[in-house]
């Protein structure tokens, strides 16, 4: 119930919002795909895994003046068929793809749709 002071303003009790796990998984995962349906990521790959399904899992890490952040990225089988090199750990590279989460794990990756290498024998 709502309390009124000497001039009139009303105060209540807060409302609080308690999330399932899920719930609040999906709804944070539907506000940064819209967020960030297209971004070029810089990154060094690092745990490289290509699956027997075509699919390829690995990290992009950023250097020490990044403070050693990472994010993890998938790129699906028809899209890893179209390049035209050979991810490797160490490499050096620039992907570009969707932000989503995981929900599973409740992490933040990039969805990759396209993935060029940087630096020294890029072309």
């Amino acid at each position: 119930m709502p309390l009124a002071d000497q001039f009139g303003f009303q105060f209540g009790m807060p409302s609080r919002q308690v999330w399932k796990v899920a719930g609040l998984l999906s709804a944070v995962r539907t506000h940064i795909e819209s967020a960030y349906t297209d971004v070029w990521v810089e990154g060094e790959i690092s745990n490289f895994h290509a699956a027997e399904s075509g699919h390829l899992y690995f990290t992009l890490k950023e250097g020490t003046g990044g403070a050693g952040a990472q994010l993890r990225v998938v790129m699906f089988r028809l899209q890893a068929r179209l390049l035209r090199f050979r991810p490797e750990n160490g490499m050096q590279v620039v992907a570009r793809g969707r932000v989503t989460v995981y929900e599973g794990r409740g992490e933040l990756q990039l969805s990759a749709e396209y993935l060029e290498p940087q630096g020294a024998g890029a072309l």
